[in-house]
């Protein structure tokens, strides 16, 4: 046995999954990464079925295949299965799978995060589609808006499903952004600058950073519609001063950065290819940066323009129209960008390149749609016709589904050693391309002919007749080549030749990982020199294996991989990762019972299952940082650098800081609504006394705001060394911070507040409740913290968690007080006594 078989045998005793059902405890990316593909594609395959009835439904005109409820229901859930379940996640999964293998890491920096985000995606996925199954799925549409999903027009439970479940699946997409966020930014093996990153992992950042801002007002959303629907909180009834527009724009302040969450993966992967295909690096790297920054940054100034005809102001429209046309600036550049590498090289017209092209057709002819609904004049014409569905489709699928299929061919070698056939995967690419062009293209004629969309069926003698049939006919001979895609991937895993190691002369570092990967990704962690490293050290493709770079000890026991510095890539410390662990699976089926239990009211089941979700969920940070389970004390430390455990800016600080973003979204939007209502609803009244009380407000706030600058101060003291009364300290904050949630709790039981019969209360409501969620969460990590400093597991030498759980602190401090001044001191300066 060779050197590195013995070096392989020792990281596999450490890295490997459980057997049997064990897998279910899996942490490890590549495991988690897969599952998130695998259940992305059944759901593909679910959402195709449902658009393959759709179709049936509309070839021939007067048909009744399909009664108008159930085709309500089979339209809502195909558009919920394809955005929700099956084009984000999957993507994510792709992620999941593919960064740290390019970044030079070992896994993700929070692995157990990533198998409960599969968890969460997996329940809510399940929960969601058993309404089909049940015969009472949501039909007012995949975007819900109200008042049509409201309880008077949709009074069954086919709307709370949706909203449930897919609030399920979005704290796994936020997970996953968080995730990949601090992964990117913290995990990149030594030398591996920003400017040498793979620019898919430029595409993935900009994209996790907009998943971390843009998911969290449908979050919020869907919240306070559920609470509508279930006690009555009237945030969208117009007569109690809601107002139903307020839905649309939370949606779509989710809904259009979310079709750039789509397509910058996408173009990631086209950016990934071209150079591989062409033999040269890509044409203008830096602008391409520049380009997806910008991309990212533009597209949450364009929700409104999903709005043109609900009487927004004129003003308004032409602002996110300009907008709109604005962002085809940074999309251009990259596709002149992708056009001048393949002008430059020598471009190989392997079956992944095939993609590629038909991808580069079928999205400039979407982007050309997309400029015209731009223009407010010829949106109104066309704002509710099959124009738009034909639009939605060459830009979410023409630009997604492509790039992505032709990622898959080209990935496929890694992931399982072998090489698919050539001859069935060109005839699935020509029968997706040819029936994709057939089913949409016409559906932009028989949109221009003025046929609506969203309804079950139509006249004969229109003008629709012919065009609608051939657009069926499209869609199966789609779902013939999907089929032969899916023949020709299982085929391949059994049949198909044995791949050559790197077998496309690819540039990126996944390739020395292995084929199939292992499950450490690698035994030793290189220093990179250049943007290309398999072009320019050929050598590491030898040398990774054989442990002749760093981080090779494994004796210890331990997972471990570098921690680098986000700008520099310099070595920082070395992060010790977990391993196996039945939390994550424990805690998302807690969570699920509490959706569950949501669903069929019963919400003293649903009260149970969320304090042993989060029972579950302290118990998993209690082995954390300094527990002699994640870093033993006693163990040799890592020759490279110290363990993250022993710094005071490890990942879990950058974790912390990455989630209060999210969170920060979530409070933003939730002001957003309080400002909007204020401004816009018709029947919205402002008391003439205020419901809560200002002094009571204030006292809290002094107590909150002593229990910060105590729990800073001690954390600074932590950094000087001085941990003598550090556990005294910690119970101080915790006494600090009790007082300070019983007022709040003591203000939302006694304030005179008509939840149930004015909007303004009912915000008001969901703002303490906000406030009470945060500031009992910093209450209990401290007093863990307090718990954990008698135990040895935070000290002078681990001051790792309490520079972690400070940032909390913080932020509930900052939206306490941003509370107060927008709920509360902004009414009484417009005039309320």
């Amino acid at each position: 046995m060779t050197e590195s078989q013995t070096l392989h045998q020792r990281f596999m005793k450490v890295w490997s999954n459980l057997p049997g059902w064990g897998t279910l405890a899996a942490v490890n990316h590549t495991t988690v990464g897969r599952r998130f593909m695998v259940t992305g594609a059944i759901f593909f395959l679910i959402g195709g079925l449902l658009a393959l009835l759709i179709r049936t439904q509309l070839a021939l005109p007067d048909q009744e295949i399909l009664n108008p409820d159930l085709y309500s229901q089979v339209f809502t859930m195909h558009g919920t299965v394809m955005m929700f379940l099956f084009a984000i996640p999957i993507l994510e999964g792709a992620a999941v799978y593919l960064i740290p293998k390019m970044i030079g890491a070992r896994d993700l920096i929070f692995p157990r995060l990533s198998a409960f985000g599969y968890y969460c995606y997996l329940f809510g996925g399940i929960i969601v589609l058993s309404s089909l199954f049940m015969g009472i799925a949501p039909s007012a549409g995949w975007f819900m808006y109200t008042p049509l999903s409201s309880a008077d027009y949709s009074p069954g439970p086919g709307s709370d499903f949706w909203l449930l479940g897919i609030t399920f699946v979005e704290i796994s997409s936020v997970s996953a952004g968080i995730e990949l966020v601090v992964a990117i930014l913290r995990s990149r093996t030594p030398g591996m600058t920003l400017s040498k990153m793979p620019i898919l992992c430029w595409y993935i950042l900009v994209t996790a950073f907009m998943i971390v801002f843009g998911f969290p007002p449908l979050i919020l959303g869907s919240i306070l519609l559920e609470l509508e629907r279930a006690a009555g909180m009237p945030f969208f009834d117009v007569a109690a001063g809601g107002d139903p527009i307020l839905w649309q724009h939370l949606f779509w302040l989710f809904g259009h950065p979310e079709v750039y969450i789509i397509f910058l993966p996408a173009a990631g992967i086209v950016s990934t290819l071209l150079p591989v295909f062409t033999g040269r690096p890509i044409v203008g790297y830096r602008w391409i940066v520049m380009a997806v920054i910008l991309t990212g940054f533009i597209s949450f100034g364009l929700w409104a323009h999903h709005m043109f005809t609900v009487g927004i102001p004129g003003m308004a429209q032409a602002f996110f129209s300009l907008a709109s046309m604005l962002v085809a600036i940074p999309t251009a550049i990259q596709v002149f960008a992708w056009l001048a590498t393949l002008w430059v090289g020598r471009v190989v017209f392997s079956l992944p390149m095939l993609w590629v092209f038909g991808f580069l057709f079928v999205f400039v002819l979407g982007g050309l749609t997309g400029v015209m609904l731009a223009l407010v004049p010829f949106n109104w014409q066309v704002h509710d016709t099959h124009f738009v569905v034909a639009h939605l489709h060459y830009v979410l699928i023409g630009g997604m589904l492509f790039p992505l299929i032709g990622g898959l061919y080209y990935w496929l070698p890694l992931i399982s050693g072998r090489m698919s056939s050539e001859r069935l995967g060109r005839w699935g690419f020509w029968l997706v391309f040819i029936g994709f062009n057939a089913t949409f293209f016409l559906m932009h004629l028989t949109g221009l002919l003025g046929m609506p969309r969203r309804v079950y069926t139509f006249s004969e003698g229109v003008g629709w007749d012919g065009l609608n049939l051939l657009s069926s006919v499209g869609s199966f001979i789609i779902a013939a080549g999907v089929a032969i895609i899916i023949i020709d991937v299982v085929l391949h895993f059994r049949f198909g030749r044995k791949a050559p190691d790197n077998p496309w002369n690819a540039d990126t570092l996944e390739w020395a990982a292995g084929m199939p990967p292992r499950m450490y990704n690698f035994a030793s962690l290189p220093e990179i020199k250049s943007r290309h490293p398999l072009w320019d050290q050929p050598e590491l493709m030898k040398t990774i294996p054989a442990g002749e770079h760093g981080l090779t000890q494994i004796e210890h026991g331990r997972r471990e991989t570098f921690g680098s510095d986000p700008v520099t890539g310099k070595l920082k410390e070395v992060m010790l990762l977990p391993t196996n662990s039945w939390l994550p699976l424990i805690a998302a089926s807690f969570l699920a019972v509490v959706c569950v239990s949501l669903l069929v009211r019963s919400y003293s089941i649903a009260v149970v299952a969320a304090v042993l979700a989060a029972i579950v969920l302290f118990r998993w940070s209690w082995e954390n940082g300094g527990h002699p389970k994640a870093a033993p004390l006693g163990d040799k430390e890592p020759e490279e650098a110290l363990l993250h455990s022993r710094t005071t800016d490890g990942s879990g600080l950058w974790g912390m800081v990455v989630t209060l973003l999210a969170d920060g979204a979530l409070y933003l939007a939730l002001l957003f609504g309080w400002l909007y209502l204020w401004a816009v609803a018709p029947n919205w009244t402002l008391p003439e006394e205020l419901v809560i009380s200002l002094p009571a407000m204030a006292l809290s706030g002094l107590f909150l705001t002593g229990a910060t600058w105590w729990f800073a101060g001690s954390v600074k003291k932590l950094k000087r060394g001085n941990v003598a009364r550090l556990q005294e300290e910690f119970w101080i904050v915790t006494l600090l911070g009790a007082i300070h949630l019983g007022v709040l709790i003591a203000i939302i039981v006694t304030s005179p507040l008509k939840v149930t019969e004015t909007a303004h209360d009912a915000v008001l409501f969901v703002m303490l409740a906000f406030l009470i969620f945060h500031s009992g969460l910093s209450v209990i990590a401290t007093a863990l913290q307090a718990l954990r400093v008698r135990y040895g597991y935070v000290s002078e030498r681990l001051p790792y968690e309490p520079v972690v759980l400070k940032p909390l602190w913080l932020f509930s401090l900052a939206i306490f007080w941003c509370s107060v001044a927008s709920f509360l001191l902004l009414p009484m300066a417009w005039g309320v006594a």
